[in-house]
């Protein structure tokens, strides 16, 4: 069975969003990345939403759905279910426009999303361990007490609001080629694509998912939205199991490619933001930056990567950096084989002083079946400047005699 024909959002219904949030959303910067333009040969763009207000591109749908409410409406107050940065929009638009907002988060949302949604004056909620338990409580109380109940993507006017971040993009980049866009639920993208497709049939617009959270490949194929078994993802704020008819009409009709990308290409993504652009972004945030790292000749420029997202756990942080740094081959752990008397282990850290790689860890082992009488294995963690010079600390060792077998 296909999916239902469904109208689509117009370019006119974005450039009415525009209006409506001219004074109320940042134009967000678009920064020139020398890094990626390298890589890809042309001029490459970040699209800063990470600097938006809430600090992500959601603010903009949520104002949008929001202000159109009738006053009545208002009044009843508006709900929503997050994990983190619809429910920071979703409360800060409502603060905006004299509405009370409740959302309902599961147990665990990250902390420093917790504290900006009540920051903004929203009531929260916390239960469950998934989103599935809050968006079932929110919809509860929608019934209850007559709250407008404001969905991530799947509306209309939530869709003409994200949009507004490509006619941004147009007006930023008038000699724009292709833009990528990360998708979850696929607001983002849609709107972006009916912005860019209406002015610019022309531009490739590419969504780009999980690969271990992508729901439209499987939907595209079978000519319906399909849900996924299972999820496993870093980038939770793209992790939605199945998209709305809405959403997979947009994206079927007005996207050109759906890439998905790897955890590690997340991790190496989120890393080279924060080193070569400055940017602090999260897991689902930096999706269109991992695509074009991970296959740079894919696009034509120029191009832009809209970078859709800042608000990162600094404990996941740290785990990212450190997961990104492995998959960048600038941390390297070995194994070695030493003889068992004084100096020994000494001796291999001058060798790896030497060679320039900085020791972060150390452990020694005296018992074990791949020893022999008189050895001691030792277990060595290294900062490196990259697999070049990963390689070269390997041979380095291997040439002073030790067995060497990299983790």
């Amino acid at each position: 069975m296909s999916a239902p024909e469904v109208p689509l959002v117009s370019g006119a219904d974005v450039e009415a969003a525009a209006q409506l949030l001219a004074g109320v959303v940042r134009r967000t910067p678009l920064e020139h990345s020398r890094g990626l333009a390298d890589r890809v040969g042309g001029p490459v763009w970040l699209k800063c939403e990470n600097l938006q207000r809430t600090g992500s591109f959601k603010i903009r749908g949520a104002y949008t759905r929001i202000a159109r409410l009738t006053d009545a409406e208002r009044a009843r107050g508006v709900v929503a279910a997050s994990a983190g940065n619809h429910a920071q929009g979703v409360a800060l638009a409502a603060r905006l426009l004299g509405a009370q907002a409740t959302v309902y988060m599961p147990e665990t949302a990250p902390l420093p999303k917790l504290a900006a949604t009540r920051h903004y004056g929203a009531t929260i909620e916390m239960l469950g361990q998934s989103l599935a338990e809050p968006l079932l409580a929110a919809a509860d109380h929608a019934q209850r007490t007559g709250a407008v109940f404001i969905h991530p993507f799947d509306h209309p006017d939530v869709i003409a609001g994200q949009g507004t971040v490509g006619l941004e993009v147009l007006d930023q980049c008038p000699e724009l080629a292709t833009v990528l866009v990360c998708a979850g639920g696929g607001g983002l993208v849609s709107g972006v694509a009916a912005a860019v497709k209406e002015r610019r049939p022309d531009v490739r617009v590419v969504a780009v998912q999980a690969e271990q959270a992508a729901a439209f490949p499987g939907s595209l194929a079978a000519g319906r939205p399909v849900a996924l078994t299972s999820m496993a993802t870093m980038a939770d704020g793209i992790a939605v199991p199945r998209p709305t008819d809405l959403t997979f009409a947009h994206v079927r009709g007005l996207v050109d490619e759906v890439r998905t990308v790897s955890e590690e290409d997340l991790s190496r993504a989120l890393l080279f933001c924060l080193e070569r652009a400055k940017l602090v972004v999260e897991p689902a945030g930096v999706a269109a930056v991992a695509a074009v790292l991970a296959d740079p000749t894919a696009f034509e420029p120029p191009l832009v990567a809209v970078v859709s997202g800042g608000n990162i756990d600094p404990v996941l942080l740290l785990k990212v950096v450190q997961h990104g740094m492995a998959s960048a081959g600038r941390y390297l752990s070995l194994r070695l084989q030493v003889p068992d008397r004084p100096g020994s282990l000494a001796a291999v850290l001058a060798e790896l002083a030497a060679v320039g790689a900085n020791v972060l860890e150390v452990e020694h082992e005296r018992t074990g079946t791949r020893l022999r009488i008189g050895e001691v294995e030792v277990f060595v963690v290294l900062e490196t400047r990259g697999p070049v010079h990963a390689d070269e600390v390997v041979s380095v060792l291997r040439r002073a005699g030790y067995a060497v077998t990299p983790e």
